[in-house]
């Protein structure tokens, strides 16, 4: 059993919608900054509708700051709605660049573990390869553990995005399903 400070302070993400204006993301992240928080994680785009944006942001923190901080961040001006869908069945992705020596000993190697992970190729030097990769957020910890023994030049990841999933498939509680079978 994990000791209860590791049960209370885990990440959350949290969606906010919010009008697509300059110094709005500005304020956001001065909020956070004010109250000594740091955001993990954080994308920003446009939403679904014209003139909204959608920032995901991952912020760790218990349940009675991360309520805080939603009652916050609806004080601001030009934010729209507040989600904590950590709870809540996601598709979540993240984009990852990622630079990995490659000699020509190692280069196939490399390759063959980027096939696994579904990564591409898009870029050979002489004594490199930038793989793209694309998943959630445990993939992108997974193919960095692997490439690590290469070596790694750079790393640059988006942030993760997610979505709640309208069918309400909670994947994670199907691949616990399938890993007791």
């Amino acid at each position: 059993m994990l000791p209860k400070s590791s049960i209370d302070k885990m990440k959350h993400t949290l969606s906010v919608l919010v009008e697509d204006e300059s110094g709005v993301l500005s304020r956001i992240a001065s909020l956070f900054a004010r109250r000594g928080f740091n955001i993990e994680s954080l994308a920003v785009g446009q939403a679904e509708q014209e003139g909204i944006s959608r920032i995901t942001m991952v912020v760790t923190g218990d349940a009675r700051v991360i309520e805080q901080l939603n009652k916050q961040l609806y004080k601001l001006i030009n934010v729209l709605k507040v989600s904590d869908i950590t709870d809540s069945p996601c598709v979540e992705r993240e984009l990852m660049l990622l630079k990995v020596n490659a000699t020509s000993s190692t280069r196939s190697e490399i390759v063959e573990l980027a096939q696994i992970f579904r990564a591409r190729v898009v870029d050979v030097a002489e004594d490199s390869l930038t793989l793209e990769v694309v998943g959630d957020p445990g993939k992108m910890v997974a193919i960095v553990q692997i490439l690590q023994k290469f070596g790694l030049r750079e790393i640059a990841r988006t942030g993760r995005i997610a979505l709640i999933r309208e069918s309400r498939v909670n994947t994670e509680f199907l691949k616990s399903l399938e890993t007791k079978a």
